[in-house]
Parts: C-alpha cells; sequence; structure tokens
C-alpha cells in the first residue's frame, strides 16, 4: 500500500507530499489541473520509462519519492533478497532522480538499482489501470496472458515448469542444430585440439625447466672457457712465485711478529690472515670443480634439442612454460566438454526429439486447463457485466491451435464479444467501444483483484464514456475492489467520488508567473461542493448541493472525513 508521495520539480508541480490510506481515495479536479501527472509520477516510481520532459522548466531536475507497506505477494521477499536490499522494518521507500544532463537514479531503501530492477520491485507495488490497459484489450495477442493470469496458483506452476522444459528444449535444439550445421568445421576443430593437445603431452614440460636448461646449456657450450678460467686461477694460487699462497703465509708469518708493536700491525696481521684462509678456501674448490668437470656432449646435444623443442612449443602456444601449460588446460577442457562423436550427435538428437514430446505433452495439459480457466472465467465476467448494465452480453474466450510451440504453449486465445441480442459474436477488439472497453477493464480487474493481491491499483479514467446508473454500476465495483485492496481513482464522475473514502482535489493555479498544482484533501462539506460541481458544471445551485448531498448519503460517506 503507498503511505506517502513527495513530488518535487516535477512537470507543473513544484513541490507536493501527499499521504494515502487503505480503502478508495477519488483524486477530482478540472481537466489539466494535474491528476494524470499525479499517476505518472507512480508510474515513474514503478519502474516506467522516465524522461527529461518531466522535469519542471528551469529546474536542474526532479525528485520523486514514494512510501510503501512492504508488499506480502509471493516471491516478492525473494527478489528483494536476490537484489540485497533491506527490509527488516517491512517498509519501502523507493526513490527516483532525474536530471537534465539524462541522469537517472533508482534507490530503494537507499540501494542503487537499475531501472528493469527497479521496474520488478514496481510490478509488486502498483497496478496503473488507464488508457494503457484499454490498449492491452485491444490487442489480441495479450488476451492469452490477460487470461492466464487468472489460473490458479497451481496452473500458475503447471505454466514456470512448462516455461522450464521450453527453454530446455530449445537450448538442446540449439545444440543439435549448431552440431549439424558445423559438424564438419566442429570436427576438424577437435582434430586440431587433440593433435595440439598430444603434442604439448609429449614435450611434458615442467615448470622452470626452460630457466635450469639455459643454465646448463651455457655450462656445457662454454667448457673450454671454464677449463681453461679455473686452472689458471688455481695455478695462480698454487704456484710457488711470490704471489702465491706461500708468499701470503710468508707475509703473514712476517707482520704476525711486529703486530704486538703497533695496534695497526696486528690489523694488517689479522687481514692477510682472514685473506690466506678465503682463498685457501678458493683453491680447494677450483680443485673440486676442476676434478669433476667433464664434457658432456651428448648431454649438450639434448639440451639443445630440448630447448629447441621448448622453442617451437612457445611460438604456437604461449610465451612462456607456464603459457602453454595453461593453453593446454585450457583445450583439454574444451574437449573434455565437447566429446561429440557422430553417435552421440545421434543420441542428442534422439534425447531432442523426447523432448520436444514431452513439451508438447506439457503444451496438452495446459490446453486442458486453460479450456476450464476459459469457462470460469466467461461466467465470471459475464456475471460482473451483467451488474455493469450489460446483461445482454455474450463474452467467449476463442481458442485457435497453432502447429508451433511456442514460450506459451500451442494456444492462440482472443477474446470474442457480442453486446446485442442476435448479433453474431466478433473479436472484441473490432466490435467494442470506449464505454464497454472500460466495464470489460472493470469487469477483468475485479475479477483478477481477488487473486493478484495488488496492495495498490490506480484506475486512472477508466469511467470514460459512461453515465446514468452504469456510472452508478462502476462506482459501486471499484468500492467492491478496495475492500481489497488501496484503490486510487482518477475521475470526472460523481458517482464515483461519492463511493469514494477520501476525495482529494486537484487544480493548477498561476503564482509569479507560472503555473503550479494544489492538491487538497476534502472535508465532508468541501466534498459536497466539489461533487455538485461534478454534477452541474460550473453554476452550483442548492438542488446541485442537494442531490450531492443524497449521493454521499447513500454511498454511506456522510460524516466521514
Amino acid at each position: 500500500m503507498l503511505l506517502e508521495l513527495t513530488i518535487e520539480n516535477f512537470a507543473i508541480i513544484p513541490k507536493l507530499h501527499l499521504s494515502f490510506h487503505q480503502g478508495m481515495t477519488a483524486l477530482t479536479g478540472e481537466t489539466g489541473a494535474g491528476k494524470s501527472i499525479i499517476i505518472d509520477a507512480m508510474g515513474l516510481l514503478a519502474g516506467s520509462r522516465g524522461s527529461s520532459d518531466y522535469i519542471r522548466q528551469g529546474a536542474d531536475k526532479c525528485l520523486l519519492e514514494g512510501l510503501f507497506e512492504l508488499p506480502q505477494q509471493k516471491g516478492f521477499r525473494q527478489v528483494m533478497d536476490e537484489l540485497g536490499i533491506d527490509y527488516s522494518d517491512e517498509l519501502l521507500i523507493v526513490q527516483r532522480d532525474m536530471s537534465l544532463s539524462g541522469k537517472n537514479i533508482c534507490r530503494v531503501n537507499g540501494r542503487t538499482v537499475t531501472l528493469a530492477n527497479l521496474r520488478r520491485i514496481g510490478m509488486y507495488l502498483v497496478d496503473i489501470q488507464g488508457q494503457n490497459e484499454h490498449q492491452e484489450l485491444l490487442q489480441a495477442e495479450k488476451h492469452l496472458s490477460l487470461m492466464d493470469s487468472f489460473g490458479s496458483q497451481k496452473f500458475q506452476q503447471q505454466l514456470v515448469n512448462y516455461h522450464t522444459h521450453y527453454h530446455e528444449f530449445r537450448q538442446l535444439e540449439k545444440r543439435v542444430r549448431k552440431i549439424q550445421l558445423n559438424e564438419q568445421s566442429y570436427v576438424q576443430r577437435m582434430d586440431m585440439l587433440r593433435f595440439q593437445q598430444e603434442e604439448i603431452e609429449q614435450a611434458d614440460l615442467q615448470p622452470n625447466e626452460e630457466e635450469l636448461l639455459v643454465e646448463e646449456r651455457d655450462k656445457l657450450s662454454n667448457f673450454q672457457k671454464i677449463v681453461d678460467a679455473l686452472a689458471k686461477a688455481y695455478g695462480m694460487l698454487s704456484s710457488e712465485t711470490g704471489d702465491s699462497l706461500d708468499g701470503i703465509s710468508i707475509a703473514f708469518n712476517e707482520i704476525q711478529g711486529i703486530s704486538h708493536l703497533d695496534m695497526e700491525y696486528e690489523q694488517i696481521s689479522e687481514n692477510i690472515q682472514n685473506a690466506y684462509y678465503l682463498l685457501q678456501d678458493a683453491a680447494s674448490d677450483i680443485s673440486r670443480q676442476m676434478d669433476h668437470l667433464e664434457l658432456d656432449e651428448e648431454r649438450l646435444e639434448e639440451v639443445v634439442l630440448r630447448l629447441e623443442i621448448i622453442r617451437q612449443l612457445k611460438r604456437k602456444y604461449g610465451d612462456s612454460v607456464p603459457a602453454i601449460l595453461a593453453y593446454y588446460e585450457k583445450i583439454s577442457d574444451e574437449l573434455s566438454a565437447a566429446t561429440i562423436t557422430e553417435g552421440q550427435l545421434e543420441e542428442l538428437e534422439l534425447q531432442l526429439e523426447e523432448k520436444e514430446q514431452s513439451v508438447w505433452q506439457l503444451a496438452e495439459e495446459l490446453h486442458q486447463q486453460r479450456q476450464q480457466i476459459a469457462q470460469q472465467l466467461e461466467r465470471e465476467i459475464l456475471q460482473e457485466l451483467s451488474e455493469l448494465y450489460m446483461e445482454n452480453t455474450q463474452f467467449d474466450v476463442h481458442f485457435e491451435e497453432s502447429k508451433i510451440l511456442r514460450e506459451t504453449g500451442f494456444d492462440q486465445v482472443e477474446f470474442y464479444l457480442s453486446t446485442n441480442p442476435g448479433e453474431p459474436l466478433k473479436s472484441l477488439v473490432k466490435v467494442a467501444s470506449g464505454g464497454e472497453l472500460s466495464r470489460i477493464l472493470l469487469a477483468l480487474k475485479t475479477i483478477f483483484s481477488k487473486t493478484q493481491e495488488m496492495t495498490s491499483i490506480v484506475f486512472d479514467e477508466v469511467d470514460t464514456g459512461v453515465s446514468g446508473r452504469v456510472a452508478q454500476a462502476i462506482a459501486e465495483k471499484i468500492a467492491k475492489i478496495a475492500r481489497n485492496s488501496q484503490v486510487l481513482c482518477i475521475t470526472h464522475l460523481p458517482q464515483v467520488a461519492a463511493v469514494a473514502d477520501y476525495q482529494y482535489f486537484i487544480s493548477k493555479a498561476v503564482k509569479e508567473g507560472r503555473t503550479q498544482t494544489h492538491v487538497a484533501k476534502l472535508t465532508n462539506e468541501e466534498r459536497v461542493e466539489e461533487v455538485a460541481r461534478m454534477l452541474a458544471g460550473a453554476k452550483i445551485t442548492e438542488l446541485t448541493l442537494e442531490h450531492a448531498r443524497e449521493l454521499l448519503r447513500i454511498a454511506g460517506k456522510v460524516g466521514q472525513s
């Protein structure tokens, strides 16, 4: 249920704050005063497409905000959980900002949402019935969904089940057709991937292998250079010349003999001693390296060949061994997921045939259920239309069975109507007048409001083209709907305004050279005057005032503020 509505800089409304209540609220006023603008604002909060044209002249942006009681319809909380929106306080604040720059920000309980997700939420908040719904009745392709919405919860589950199997069937069909159309190129690709997989497998690459091989190759390739360098270094360290280790030992002994005479001599002695031991260790290491050094030309050839294999694989599959191994994993996964042989294709084709038969069976079950739903809908609509003074109307749900499976099954449904005795049933699209469409729409809404659990329903001049006793019947229907749902109704009919629990008067005036819309909640006496104006027009007499009081008294609204 809508509790509060705030509008700023929207069309001819500079600022407006309204509170709404359970039951029926009538919005009345002169044509062009801004009644439909308020409904447009509600539609935008429910996810309708916006435009910068809505922004009041001279303003940079407009702000819309609605406070709603948390809807209780099945599925709503799942949507909120999916979008990560908190609803713990059982209230919903929906905000929408539109700026001249084209920026459009939607928030629900402070969380920014996309327009598509706002529309998902808005489906549970408000149901606006107006000219669009009249147009929907005039579109035969919409009649099937209208009838389906009349079905039971069990039928709705059948629809969901059919949709699931239908989409599975189409996905399988798409897969099979793709394989059939691209079988040759598909097989060629699989052969290529298998070759690549086998080539990389045979190489048996190891992480860091390339770096180790390069190091080993460099050593083997520079064998002679290493031998010469080690021999010369060892010779210089181990020769008996003055600059050999023996010479360093003699120098150490000489300096050690005078180290006690000066601290600097002692430090020099320690440095020579350390250098001697380090060089001695180095000479031992060189000797050991020389003892183990051996030219293995066969191993060099193996290393060079291995590096060439890696180079070729890098050229084909990646710029490093890890990249090649990653590519191997990728094509292995593709091969595992797509091992379609000729026999497997035949198996898929068989599965497709079985799936299609299964979906046809589910579509047939939907058809049988729809036949029953149609009969019940026909009975209830005729009853509602009879109460709206269309008692001579014949209404029929006309079925055509298609040979093509669709997302909705194979049924094609269109509403047929005859409003005069003896006249044949014809397409509602072709024969219904504006007033008749209003009553048919109201009959449908009366029926559907019992099962759809919509918290707020808006009727935007659905009473167009009717008067007299028909207007009274429409008023009673709308009041009946308001027993189960909050109803907001824009109306020009005094009979409809009189049955409302609350009435708001919408007017416009020029202030400081600008047109502004003003909304006022009417008191009992003000309602009498407004209903009298709706009855008589500009000139209100005591007789029209008494007539207005009588209408309100009959509706039981006298004394209610």
